[in-house]
């Protein structure tokens, strides 16, 4: 297999080239970012993430822990009750970042864990012991999962595990074995999957919807689109492969913790959720871990609306539709382009934003306010013209006084049938009369 600095980049892959690079930041970062690439057979989706096994940076356990413990916060049944005099007494290795998979055709007990038969069966010295099974053994690596579509449509099971692990950071993990006592794991796994849309069993997000919600980034591989690239392919497939000694430079990019987000970014994502009718809030969840991570990577220490936008696609590719995803990066690009950002001084660049989305929110209840007056007036002007043509009851017609405004003394008052609901909450059709007059006292 080539280097992963080997691998030819165009058009087509970019977008994975730059998830999976996020994502190695964000474990190096003790954060996992889940991210799934779908896209035609052939086009090096599972080339490019099992390369990357290649630049993960090591890490530090506890000597000879299966799960990975980190020293300063085991968590295994072994580990987890040890003081620090303890783990030292033990002593910690440095061992390669995991990087594992799960097919699937793989069984619950090979994934989740299962009784260690080896200790159960050794004659010198019996104890029943519980097994880590891949999820486990991966704590603080990443798991890879190939033809992701197919396991949660054959093995419903394996995909239940997996929505524990994903649903939360860390995810959650329990092993279960007849005549064994409960055991709860924290995990703290990547997980990366491949799979080809076009081909049984269909996309991920038409067969477990929720599965396909738990990753942060989907993105759509593509082929060369130019010959420069194919031939690149071909050329460097037949040369010798020589690895660099760059492979680390992505892992040493920073911490996170160095990552500052104003207000005014959080603000954006916020209408970004409410405006675009977003359904879950793992999307801007995504939105505001991945813009730090585009921040990181670029060498920067404030999250600008230019991170947001390079991410958008990635992170709601698989939530929402194309159109909408479209008008979001305009919406984006609007707040960049009219506060000028080349033009604005760093220090000021933020309160812009803020007047400018403070003064979006003024013009929304203008305009909310605006569309009930003249649905009034409309609604009045139509009954007044009925009632001219003789349209109207005599109690309506009482109902009017000079200059055609309603006396409300002279009104009929019914309490509402329901509990009042807040007027910006309804729409505008729902509190205002509908057609026919409105001072009928049958309507």
């Amino acid at each position: 297999m080539k280097s992963y600095d080997q691998l030819v980049r165009h058009k087509g892959n970019q977008d994975l080239f730059k998830a999976v690079e996020m994502s190695v930041v964000a474990l190096h970062n003790n954060m996992p970012l889940h991210i799934h690439a779908e896209g035609l057979r052939g086009t090096g989706k599972t080339t490019i993430m099992r390369a990357v096994k290649k630049i993960l940076p090591p890490i530090i356990r506890i000597k000879n822990c299966r799960y990975n413990c980190h020293p300063d916060a085991p968590h295994c049944p072994e580990h987890r009750y040890l003081s620090s005099e303890g783990v030292r007494k033990i002593g910690t290795e440095l061992v390669p970042c995991p990087f594992l998979e799960i097919s699937h055709a793989a069984k619950i007990g090979t994934v989740v864990g299962s009784i260690d038969l080896g200790k159960l069966t050794n004659q010198k010295e019996t104890s029943a012991a519980i097994l880590p099974g891949t999820l486990p053994q991966a704590h603080r690596g990443i798991i890879f999962i190939d033809e992701i579509n197919r396991l949660a449509d054959t093995s419903p099971e394996l995909a239940d595990v997996l929505l524990d692990v994903m649903g939360t950071k860390p995810g959650h993990l329990q092993i279960e074995e007849t005549g064994m006592p409960v055991i709860e794991l924290p995990v703290s796994v990547c997980i990366w999957a491949a799979s080809n849309p076009d081909e049984e069993p269909g996309a991920l997000n038409r067969i477990r919807r929720q599965l396909a919600d738990r990753f942060d980034f989907s993105i759509n591989m593509g082929r060369p689109s130019d010959y420069q690239a194919v031939y690149t392919i071909l050329e460097k497939h037949n040369k010798e492969e020589i690895i660099t000694s760059d492979n680390k430079k992505i892992a040493a990019v920073g911490s996170l913790e160095s990552i500052i987000i104003e207000d005014y970014i959080r603000k954006i994502i916020a209408k970004v959720y409410v405006d675009f009718n977003l359904e879950s809030l793992r999307a801007v969840e995504t939105m505001e871990f991945a813009s730090s991570l585009s921040c990181l990577l670029a060498g920067r220490n404030k999250v600008e609306v230019t991170d947001i936008s390079s991410i958008v696609n990635l992170a709601l590719a698989h939530r929402i539709d194309g159109e909408t995803i479209a008008a979001i990066l305009k919406y984006l690009d609007n707040i960049k382009n009219e506060c000028n950002m080349e033009d604005i001084a760093p220090n000021c660049a933020s309160e812009k934003i803020m007047e400018k989305l403070v003064k979006q929110e003024d013009d929304e209840k203008i305009a909310w306010w605006r569309k009930i007056i003249a649905t009034i007036y409309n609604k009045v002007r139509f009954s007044i013209k009925s009632n001219k043509q003789g349209e109207y009851s005599e109690s309506g017609s009482e109902a009017l006084s000079a200059g055609n405004i309603v006396d409300p003394t002279k009104t009929t008052i019914i309490a509402p049938p329901q509990k009042a609901v807040a007027m910006k909450e309804l729409p505008v059709e729902d509190f205002i009369a509908s057609e026919g007059n409105i001072f009928d006292d049958k309507k």
